[in-house]
């Protein structure tokens, strides 16, 4: 059977048209890649020589499968001449070819993001400027940005909206670290990655020669994900189509959501206007989803204003409505999305075909915690578990170093984190020092001289600021919750201030995730005094950590599990169920993005994720979340409202999932329930408690503090009123209405309330 006629009469035009520039809007799962493997095919078929077709992608997988594809269709040896890579690989390709007349020999190193930072911090150093400040990965992502405008270090100097940003974020001085780098690079004879995009158009652009070469050489060019262009890669394809344009371009604008990459959509919005005579081809048919998820998506998108109309369409079954559940707290979301996951699983649903969608990666540690409580397996998609992340173990190590000063492992980790003008070098000193005198790091760094430890004074000086300061938590253990304890460190050691200096997205990311561990750990208290009412250290939590860890990493690879990712990290895949949790406002849309085109290509994003979904899509949030210290009540995203609600089926609102208290009953019936809690060797037991059959309530009044109507604050619950103050079952107690969280009953001796 002829390849074309498994085609839709929509994709078949798209493949057969090559008169001219053709834009192709690909709508989500309507077998784009299908489309651009089989034109390849059909212009091999045609006369053109494979080693004049140059086809564009985003990702070397991306290139490998459709090669392959090519490949079966017209033969190895015929695709295998195919000029088939990103661009970044194919710049490589030309830049190989003509070193020379920029300035490089032909075997230039190609630096990656760690080698740029490893240059960076140097350049920092040598020119005595603030190591906190002067970040390498902020300093980095600004240059690279630079770069992708196609802005030399001395256009950059006399941007002035580049040079205000920099002023405005207390980093003036990186036009200089540019150039220096630049120098230090060219030095080398080396290229970072956006060099090999600015290199190749320096190269059309000054050697009109070598252009005329490769636009002859390649006759017919292919740009798939055309939205993801960013200026520098639009302008390479542009050059190189010129003077024919025979050019196609496969995309679809409702998934453009890399701009933080530096991915400008306009170029796929302005195609018709920048190449004259361009025909315009829609793939509106989706074989992915229902009926009912693509339609839903559709009544989203329409409300933005930056886009290429299409009616997107199905012919599957019609489907279930899109399912919108509202809880609490994102406690409750996070256990009714790992109950549905269950339920979905004895209904038939494999592990693989279910997907957890949210908008920062930090929102994954509350599904974590109740997956693993109900024993459903998962894995994190381009990521890790939560507890598993640099930052994270970076806080958790000066936990356990506060609590266990011998830690050696944890003083490694953090004694030069924050920076602190410590190096390597220096630690394996003491690392030395510490294996021959039989003792801990940190009693080396106490006593140097008796240790025979060689350091500089000014070395010393550090380390005694470091011990002091350990120490001082160390006191602080035994008599500050863990939350408290937890708060005190990341703001005293400087890393939460570290996390807000940096600015890129990974610096937002990371700040992300240290404020959910301390949501976490709030979190972590909160419930230990609901359930026991008593005095929860940081010993508690980090046994706590240290189980979770110890079963992360007994998992096996080959167990089927669902999968958790970021709606970034979730385009171009698909699964039979997509949760989409965490549709709030200052969330989804994030807090970052309030501009008019930073909220459509939030929006955008919300399109992606549930076009994910092939059969089921849920829809959560939260009124309540535990976010940057503090519990935050949350509104309802606005693209909710931008659904028909005739795709959406909205649940009863879930009450708040809060441990109650054990109910004293006065007959003499023996009544037996079970709670949790750690045995001794650390892992989870089961309590029995029998309560009722010699225990009577004898309340009686007690003198306090505190009276009927006080307005108190409590470090966990809040602000609150008072109920009563009694004594009860030889215990002081307080009955007080916390306006977050209701009443609670509070033992006087651990309540360490303040006055409002």
């Amino acid at each position: 059977m002829n390849y074309l006629d498994e085609l839709n009469a929509a994709q078949r035009a798209a493949v057969e048209y090559n008169d001219g520039p053709q834009l192709v809007i690909a709508g989500a799962g309507s077998g784009k890649t299908r489309v651009l493997t089989y034109k390849i095919a059909y212009l091999l078929e045609h006369g053109v020589h494979a080693g004049n077709i140059l086809a564009l992608t985003f990702t070397n997988k991306a290139a490998r499968e459709m090669k392959s594809r090519i490949a079966n269709l017209v033969g190895e040896q015929v695709a295998r001449y195919l000029w088939m890579g990103t661009f970044h690989s194919i710049c490589t390709r030309i830049l190989r070819q003509e070193a020379e007349l920029i300035g490089y020999t032909r075997d230039f190193t190609i630096y990656d993001t760690t080698d740029s930072k490893s240059v960076i911090k140097h350049i920092v150093k040598d020119m005595q400027l603030d190591e906190k400040t002067y970040k390498p990965s902020v300093v980095l992502s600004r240059i690279s940005l630079a770069k992708n405008q196609l802005l030399s270090p001395t256009s950059y100097s006399s941007n002035r909206d580049y040079t205000m940003q920099d002023r405005f974020a207390r980093i003036p001085e990186v036009s200089r670290i540019y150039a220096e780098y630049n120098r230090r690079l060219k030095a080398c004879n080396a290229m970072d990655f956006d060099d090999l995009l600015f290199m190749t158009n320096t190269l059309f652009k000054n050697h009109v020669e070598v252009l005329c070469k490769y636009q002859e050489f390649f006759r017919y060019i292919l740009v798939d994900e055309y939205q993801d262009t960013n200026y520098s890669q639009y302008l390479i394809v542009k050059r190189l189509a010129e003077p024919e344009n025979l050019i196609c371009v496969v995309g679809d604008d409702a998934q453009s959501i890399y701009s933080f990459r530096g991915a400008n959509i306009e170029n796929i919005l302005t195609f018709q206007k920048g190449y004259a005579n361009a025909q315009l081809f829609k793939l509106e048919r989706n074989y992915r989803s229902t009926q009912t998820i693509v339609n839903a998506a559709n009544s989203l998108i329409r409300h933005n204003r930056g886009q290429i109309p299409k009616a997107v369409y199905s012919e599957l079954a019609l489907g279930d409505r899109l399912q919108l559940s509202t809880y609490m707290s994102d406690r409750d979301e996070g256990k009714a999305v790992a109950q549905q996951v269950k339920l979905l699983h004895r209904q038939g649903y494999d592990y693989e075909s279910i997907a957890v969608l949210y908008r920062t990666n930090a929102q994954s540690r509350v599904i974590e915690d109740e997956l693993r409580h109900l024993g459903i397996p998962y894995r994190i998609y381009g990521g890790m578990s939560f507890y598993q992340r640099k930052e994270i173990k970076d806080a958790i190590a000066y936990f356990r170093l506060a609590v266990n000063p011998h830690d050696n492992e944890a003083f490694a980790r953090v004694i030069n984190y924050p920076l602190r003008g410590i190096g390597d070098t220096t630690v394996m000193k003491v690392r030395e020092a510490a294996r021959l005198a039989a003792c801990s790091m940190m009693e080396v760094i106490c006593n140097p001289e008796a240790a025979k430890l060689d350091v500089s004074a000014a070395t010393q000086k550090k380390f005694t600021a470091f011990a002091e300061m350990i120490n001082g938590f160390s006191a602080r253990v035994a008599t500050t919750d863990a939350y408290e304890f937890a708060s005190d460190v990341m703001r005293e050691t400087g890393v939460l201030r570290e996390a807000k200096a940096d600015t890129t997205q990974e610096g937002k990311d990371r700040l992300e995730n240290l404020e959910e561990m301390l949501a976490g750990i709030h979190e972590f208290v909160d419930q230990r005094l609901r359930e026991d009412n008593a005095f929860v250290p940081m010993t508690e939590f980090l046994s706590e950590v240290s189980l979770l860890t110890d079963q992360d990493e007994k998992q096996e690879d080959n167990q089927p599990r669902i999968t958790l990712l970021t709606v970034h990290a979730a385009k171009g895949l698909e699964f039979k169920v997509a949760f989409i949790v965490g549709l709030e406002e200052n969330l989804f849309p994030s807090q970052f993005c309030q501009a008019p085109k930073e909220i459509e290509e939030e929006r955008r994003l919300l399109y992606v994720a549930i076009t994910r979904a092939m059969e089921r899509c849920y829809l959560t949030n939260a009124r309540q979340r535990f976010r940057n210290g503090q519990t935050q009540f949350s509104s309802p995203s606005r693209f909710l409202k931008d659904i028909d609600t005739c795709y959406v089926q909205q649940t009863q609102a879930m009450s708040s999932y809060t441990p109650q208290p054990l109910k004293v009953h006065t007959s003499t019936t023996s009544i037996s329930s079970s709670s949790s809690s750690l045995s001794s060797n650390g892992k989870l037991k089961s309590v029995s408690k029998q309560v009722g059959s010699s225990t009577t309530k004898t309340r009686k009044e007690v003198r306090s503090e505190w009276k009927k109507q006080d307005r108190v604050v409590h470090k966990v619950f809040g602000a609150g009123t008072v109920l009563d103050v009694y004594h009860e079952n030889d215990n002081d107690k307080i009955d007080i209405q916390f306006d977050n969280v209701g009443k609670k009953t509070l033992l006087l001796t651990y309540a360490k309330l303040t006055r409002e």
